[in-house]
């Protein structure tokens, strides 16, 4: 061990840390710099998802040249700058092949309040659809917004679901009750790194439309399926997307790992120009406007959270898009040292007794990218979660992500080079002390 258990201990009761086994995100962040400060040894990281690549210049520039200009003075309109609902559509064009109308794309500051007014908005449109389906395992943080929110919800781990038969009957089940009013995954997934292939996500369009469902697709990790060349503009294969058979989407794109712009927040809101223009009663009773889906989520949700996004910030946005569908920014070779990286970690630990949890895209290999999980026999995921730490190793349980595995969740956003060999140590230790028990 390189911490003592009594080392850890002291850490969670100094940080009131209550269990390490479903320990949030936060807290596994806190518990990690409490040890390296104190002792000077350095973790192996694989906590939190933050970038760890330099975020992209053209957006630097193209916000600085928007604060030399003086715009800072002035609010931002509640739906967006032109400049950037305009790139925003281009970009959905470009490289997911979808058109949706710029009034639709609505900036957010980051997927998280994207997704934390459209859950507002698809509970509240038709009463009685007050409940949210999870297509787990998911982002643990997505849950405790509806917590916030007092929204209830239902949850399945898609593992023994893979596979367009076997996702159907699964959904019809969930679904039929009727009370239903959003269904939330991420593609790819955080944290299993698995994928929907399109007639898995023909099955989730075609459900959605017949139960009245909004599908909110998570796209945070946009062209991060590293297995397929996606990524070149207005050229095939496009971004698999549940967007090609339902009308009733949100799509939620994050500036944050494809540029590598995390810390300045903004993200997207793309909304069906059908369900954008959809009229729904109840919303008109409640928000006393129109009831029109798009402007209620724009104007009475969105707004009523953060005011609008930073202005200057959505002009950095807009260019990093534009020149992506131009084809000088290749955010997709930007960031595949994330898949490096992981290849190279995984191998590391399964060497030393570990496996992929979620390995198989129903009839192909999970990919390499920004997150993996890991089990280890004979231990459950919390026990896995604070095993690891005393190794110095970060993570999160996959319990906390409503996972039905064991294991934990693996990021590779913090690795550094001269890691692997410390890494490579440290498993090596833990195999041979977990093989001596």
């Amino acid at each position: 061990m390189i911490f003592s258990k009594e080392q850890v201990a002291e850490a969670c009761k100094t940080l009131h840390v209550g269990d390490l086994a479903t320990a949030t995100i936060g807290d596994m962040v806190l518990v990690a710099q409490y040890l390296e400060k104190k002792t000077g040894i350095p973790f192996i990281r694989m906590d939190q998802g933050s970038p760890s690549l330099p975020m992209n210049r053209y957006g630097m520039e193209a916000e600085i040249e928007a604060v030399k200009s003086g715009i800072g003075s002035e609010y931002p309109p509640a739906g967006g700058v032109p400049e950037l609902k305009k790139a925003a559509s281009r970009f959905v064009k470009a490289f997911i092949d979808i058109d949706i109308d710029p009034a639709g794309c609505i900036p957010t500051t980051g997927s998280v309040a994207a997704s934390f007014g459209a859950f507002i908005a698809c509970t509240q449109r038709i009463p009685g659809k007050d409940k949210v389906l999870f297509i787990d395992p998911g982002f643990p943080i997505q849950k405790s917004q509806l917590r916030i929110l007092g929204i209830g919800w239902k949850e399945f781990d898609i593992y023994h679901h893979r596979g367009a038969a076997a996702l159907k009957a699964k959904l019809e089940e969930e679904l039929s009750s009727g009370d239903i009013g959003a269904i939330v995954y991420s593609n790819p997934n955080n944290p299993a790194w698995i994928c929907l292939d399109e007639s898995e996500l023909e099955v989730v369009g075609t459900l959605a439309t017949k139960y009245d469902a909004v599908v909110m697709e998570d796209l945070a990790y946009f062209c991060m399926d590293f297995r397929h060349k996606l990524g070149r503009p207005f050229q095939p294969p496009f971004v698999p997307t549940v967007a090609r058979y339902t009308d009733n989407y949100i799509l939620m794109l994050s500036a944050s790992k494809i540029f590598s712009y995390a810390g300045q927040r903004i993200a997207l809101c793309c909304i069906s120009d059908d369900l954008y223009r959809r009229q729904y009663p109840a919303m008109a009773e409640r928000y006393h406007d129109a009831g029109i889906f798009g402007s209620t989520l724009k104007a009475s949700i969105l707004y009523m959270i953060t005011s609008g996004c930073t202005a200057t910030t959505q002009y950095g946005y807009a260019r990093m898009l534009e020149l992506s569908c131009d084809g000088v920014i290749d955010f997709v070779e930007d960031i595949r040292e994330y898949s490096r990286r992981a290849k190279r970690m995984k191998e590391i630990f399964c060497r030393h007794g570990f496996t992929v949890t979620y390995d198989w895209d129903v009839d192909e290999k999970v990919g390499d990218g920004f997150f993996f999980t890991l089990s280890y026999p004979g231990l459950t995921s919390g026990e896995l979660v604070k095993e690891l730490v005393c190794y110095g190793v970060s993570s999160i349980s996959l319990s906390t992500t409503g996972s039905h595995r064991d294991g934990v969740r693996a990021c590779t956003s913090r690795m550094r080079d001269d890691l692997y060999d410390v890494l490579e140590e440290r498993m090596k230790q833990f195999e041979t002390d977990h093989n001596n028990h």
